[in-house]
């Protein structure tokens, strides 16, 4: 009888996989021993393996490299960092070990970029894409980053307003782009995106507005779908439109070069999943490349804003089983020392789907059990709606701990939970380490941070001593 964990995971996967392996009957993520994790640091654990990012970042790069060779494609490829998937400055400095690009969001990113300077992590020759809604702070942080010198930075326009603001605060001439508001998927709560300016308007507001404007160089036309970049016919009608538009701006403006296609490029979030980038990449340089060649217009740099393609697959979670509940004759549930909420935000939110697999007892039976967070809201779950099917996992026994793992939770989780602040029902904020490996493969783990103590939360609601 085929009863064992490990023949469930064999059964309905191929496993193992490039970075899941067994060693007897503990899980191994990219030759990490993780139940020697959780004896060396306890849990719930947050980690983050750094290796990931580069790897990912010159996947990418190397896609875009033999598409653009295969397609004759004559412009250059800029990979860009999204900032706001995670801001930490270990992922900073992991990430700008491979020459690449910026792009942010919001104020506080631009302190982010001058610290990066100061510390020689990026330089002048840097991209800085600055996206987003700009306030009076972000606009003021953008002027001083291109009055002090760096030129490459690209204010990207989202509104008819914020030219004239840059222009007040910035001395001189500079670069930028603009963001086209792109329609939303039919299903959609709403038609057009609140980002950027519609299809139809772009044209004639870069005449009004830029084409005699000697302080202004029109550089960067920037594209992005809310849904990510799928094949799907919704996804390639969009990108159709974008590239008529590029031709149309590229005709009345010489000095346009460049096409931002944003972010969008998914991560593993089940072991069955299927994505071909090399596929997509391709299609979507042909796409531009035969567009411009009919038109007769030269092909443009290529930008993307990877976030979580660069990060996600990073970082993981370590929860044990603390108890198990018999609710009804159905349904068990299976308690983990933490909260799904404050640590996995987007499995409460927004129904996100991660790697979730045992870390020990893979030789032991399993059962079929929904997982429960510590807080008292009812929403603290994780069942099969964020797990592809029902959650199978080795039968709980209380004198045979079990730990269970989440993959791929290296991006936006973090910040979305409110890293170092309060969270649900005052549930600690795990510990986190990090991990690397030297030039010889010899792996080496640090802590990043010790879980929240009630010093650390009790200071942050007031209840300081008074003197």
């Amino acid at each position: 009888m085929n009863t064992k964990y490990s023949d469930l995971i064999n059964q309905t996967y191929y496993f193992p996989q490039e970075e899941f392996k067994l060693n007897k009957d503990n899980l191994q993520f990219h030759n990490i021993d993780l139940m020697k994790l959780v004896e060396q640091y306890g849990t719930p654990l947050k980690f983050t393996y750094l290796p990931q990012i580069s790897e990912n970042i010159n996947k990418a790069k190397s896609w875009f490299r033999k598409s653009m060779e295969k397609n004759k494609y004559e412009a250059k490829y800029y990979y860009c960092y999204c900032t706001k998937s995670s801001h930490f400055e270990y992922i900073m400095n992991e990430a700008f070990k491979n020459n690449i690009h910026i792009e942010t969001s919001s104020a506080f990113d631009v302190n982010i970029v001058e610290n990066l300077l100061e510390n020689g992590k990026i330089n002048k020759s840097t991209y800085v894409i600055c996206n987003g809604f700009k306030r009076d702070e972000y606009i003021s942080n953008i002027a001083r980053l291109i009055n002090n010198g760096h030129k490459n930075t690209i204010p990207i326009i989202d509104n008819y307003e914020e030219l004239d603001l840059l222009q007040a605060e910035i001395k001189g001439k500079f670069k930028i782009g603009i963001r086209i508001a792109a329609e939303e998927e039919p299903k959609f709560e709403f038609y057009t995106s609140r980002l950027g300016i519609g299809y139809k308007n772009i044209v004639s507001f870069y005449k009004k507005q830029i084409q005699e404007n000697d302080k202004l160089e029109l550089k960067m036309l920037h594209f992005f779908i809310n849904t990510g970049i799928n094949d799907t016919a919704y996804y390639w009608n969009e990108l159709v439109k974008c590239i008529k538009v590029y031709i149309a701006l590229k005709k009345e403006c010489p000095t346009l070069d460049g096409l931002n296609i944003g972010g969008g490029f998914p991560i593993k979030n089940s072991l069955a999943f299927e994505y071909d980038y090399q596929y997509m990449i391709d299609e979507i340089i042909n796409q531009i490349k035969i567009a411009c060649d009919e038109a007769e217009v030269d092909v443009p740099n290529i930008f993307t804003e990877f976030g979580s393609f660069t990060v996600g697959e990073s970082g993981g979670a370590i929860y044990q089983i603390l108890y198990q509940k018999q609710q009804n004759d159905r349904e068990k549930w299976n308690m983990i020392d933490s909260s799904f909420i404050t640590t996995l935000p987007d499995t409460w939110a927004i129904n996100k789907r991660f790697i979730m697999l045992a870390v020990n007892r893979w030789n032991d039976t399993y059962e079929r059990v929904l997982l429960g967070g510590l807080t008292c809201d009812s929403d603290d779950y994780y069942n099969s709606e964020q797990n592809m099917n029902a959650i199978y996992l080795p039968k709980y026994n209380k004198e045979k701990p079990l730990y269970i793992g989440f993959f791929n939770t290296g991006a936006y989780q973090e910040t979305i939970g409110g890293y170092g602040g309060l969270h649900h029902c005052l549930i600690p904020q795990p510990k986190h380490i990090l991990i690397d490996r030297d030039e010889n493969g010899i792996l080496a783990t640090e802590v990043f941070s010790e879980q929240q103590t009630s010093d650390d939360v009790l200071k942050i609601l007031g209840y300081t001593k008074k003197v």
